[in-house]
């Protein structure tokens, strides 16, 4: 697995000292990762948040921002034995997910 390295941030991102901390602390960790995501800084108050979700509608994410905390949750209604679909190769997972990230 690839470690990231986020100090280079550290000295740019004043008052989001702590995500970063907190973003190290579970690079290591698989689940905490999926899906990717990318924090780009756009201006001194605008960032980006980019989450590769393939396979989800809009339909099946939901953004919440509370206080310092912002969660996004994933997941897909259940399968009800779809016999139109046949898949050779599935690589694209569909699994639940619910990062949080937090500023606080």
């Amino acid at each position: 697995m690839q470690t990231l390295d986020f100090s280079p941030f550290y000295r740019s991102t004043v008052g989001f000292d702590r995500l970063f901390s907190r973003l190290d602390s579970v690079s290591g960790q698989e689940a905490k990762t999926y899906p990717p995501y990318n924090i780009e800084r756009l201006g001194d108050d605008a960032y980006r948040i980019s989450i590769a979700v393939a396979g989800f509608s809009n339909g099946d994410i939901a953004i919440e921002s509370k206080e310092n905390s912002l969660t996004i949750k994933g997941a897909k209604a259940a399968d009800e034995g779809d016999k139109t679909r046949e898949f050779l190769h599935r690589g694209i997972a569909e699994r639940a997910f619910e990062p949080a990230l937090s500023t606080g």
